[in-house]
């Protein structure tokens, strides 16, 4: 039977610096008398997460809307442009130093794939960053879909060709990947838990590692 071992893409596999981008974006306006730069990151990260849950639009579109409000809300001046250099950023990301090497022992038994909450054009630099060859890459425009909706991940599975009792998803987001794929019937996760966070006994079952470097020993490669 095909095993096959999924991973989120962003903060998981590729370094996603969104927030210090976004201070490089917009340091000529975080002067603002009383901002604090702290909670302005954390509201942009919820309304990022809000706007996956509405109606799909694509991820060019979300990271726009979302820094829109985020930045009214704390009283900064929004230009287009700033949008426009976030998403410009996000495919010169690259990944976490021990991701490639894990990756390739993975695939010395397994498949490997990428579920990721992006578009096309913007993971396809991410996944040649990372120099490793991935049998499939899904992401929510082809699902039309953002995780944590059940959708995303029924259409990868669909794509692929598999049951989810084939499948282990590794991935580092807890509401978007954990939560959602508790009751999927998936053969097993793995939460890589970078910024330690405190898990719940409520989504087990679960296996912990701090980063990819545990994964291939973890999963018998």
């Amino acid at each position: 039977m095909r095993e096959i071992v999924t991973f989120d893409a962003y903060a998981t596999l590729i370094n996603f610096q969104l927030g210090p981008t976004t201070l490089e974006v917009l340091a000529d306006r975080l002067d603002l008398d009383g901002l604090d730069v702290d909670e302005f990151l954390d509201d942009f990260r919820v309304m990022r997460f809000q706007a996956v849950l509405e109606e799909y639009r694509s991820y060019d579109e979300v990271l726009h809307s979302s820094l829109e409000k985020a930045m009214r809300l704390h009283g900064l001046p929004y230009r287009t442009s700033d949008g426009d250099a976030l998403v410009a950023a996000v495919p010169t990301f690259g990944p976490f130093p021990e991701v490639p090497d894990a990756l390739r022992a993975l695939k010395s038994r397994y498949e490997i794939a990428i579920i990721s909450n992006t578009d096309d054009d913007l993971i396809k630099q991410n996944v040649a960053n990372i120099g490793v060859e991935f049998d499939y890459v899904i992401t929510a425009q082809q699902a039309k879909a953002y995780k944590p909706d059940r959708q995303t991940f029924l259409h990868a599975y669909e794509t692929m060709g598999v049951e989810p009792a084939q499948v282990i998803h590794v991935a580092q987001g807890w509401e978007y990947d954990l939560i959602p794929t508790r009751d999927l019937g998936l053969r097993r996760r793995v939460w890589i838990n970078r910024y330690g966070r405190r898990g719940s006994s409520d989504y087990q079952p679960y296996d912990e590692l701090p980063n990819l470097s545990g994964l291939p020993a973890l999963l018998g490669c």
